[in-house]
């Protein structure tokens, strides 16, 4: 994407997403926990669909013009539905994503209780996304979710065959310490990714500090979710309490207009309206 490590937080929806932008970062991350969240209200356990999802894509790809790296799950299905999902994410205009080797239904990758399939039959699948993918501009990433189910020792052996699998990256999800951080950055060779869970250790490692141990890509998957849920939380106790938003800290009718970009369409309509 760029020289350096790539920041890329995390957006439950196209509105944060313009947000992540606004904010300078090089790349958004559309997350399959915020984005069940954003449209369900419910949790990370494979509840959307391989339709919904790429759908979600393309409505967050609209919104912003950085880069847009995207969930796509353990790929929904066999070879042929892997082959739809990387075709569907390729016209939802997505600059890469990632593809993970649980057992269906999934879970979130901080979680326990995790169940993979066999290594070489994911290898085989990503294989299969890779071929998919064809001379399109699209970054596939071979993601583990091993570190939890199995520990880091099979988390790396599974991201050194994903790599000679043909992906462009791997990314060892569901880190929680910073020796399992440590221990991908010197046994993972070639461009690889590390998630920041806002709760655990890891916070402690900034941006720099990832880019010297040899990750391409850093994502912060929850921040901005976890954030805007505490924020919007704690104005509607103010409001129920005191019966008035005047003591919620919000922002302001004029400033929420500039995110969305309502002077473009105020343009619009002043011209041919």
């Amino acid at each position: 994407m760029r020289e350096g490590i790539v920041m890329a937080p995390g957006a439950p929806d196209p509105l944060t997403a313009r947000l992540v932008e606004r904010a300078g970062f090089p790349a958004v991350y559309m997350t399959g926990f915020g984005a069940t969240a954003s449209r369900l209200g419910m949790p990370d356990i494979g509840l959307l669909t391989q339709t919904e999802m790429a759908e979600h894509a393309r409505n967050i790809t609209r919104a912003v013009r950085v880069p847009v790296i995207a969930d796509a799950d353990t790929g929904y299905g066999g070879p042929s539905n892997i082959h739809r999902t990387i075709r569907e994410y390729v016209q939802a205009g997505v600059a890469a994503l990632h593809l993970e080797d649980q057992v269906v239904p999934k879970r979130c990758g901080q979680r326990a209780g995790i169940r993979l399939v066999p290594a070489e039959e994911n290898a085989a699948r990503l294989r299969c996304a890779v071929e998919a993918r064809g001379e399109d501009d699209l970054l596939i990433i071979g993601r583990t979710d091993a570190i939890a189910a199995e520990g880091p020792e099979e988390a790396i052996r599974r991201a050194k065959l994903y790599r000679e699998a043909g992906v462009d990256l791997v990314f060892v999800d569901g880190i929680k310490k910073i020796a399992e951080v440590e221990a991908v950055a010197k046994h993972v060779p070639g461009p690889k990714i590390v998630s920041i869970v806002d709760g655990n250790e890891t916070t402690r490692l900034t941006a720099s500090d990832l880019q010297a141990m040899g990750f391409s890509i850093v994502l912060y998957a929850v921040t901005t979710l976890f954030a805007a849920v505490r924020a919007s939380e704690a104005a509607l106790n103010e409001l129920r309490g005191s019966g008035t938003p005047a003591g919620v800290q919000g922002m302001s009718y004029a400033d929420f207009s500039d995110v969305v970009g309502l002077s473009f369409h105020d343009e619009l309509a002043d011209r041919f309206g």
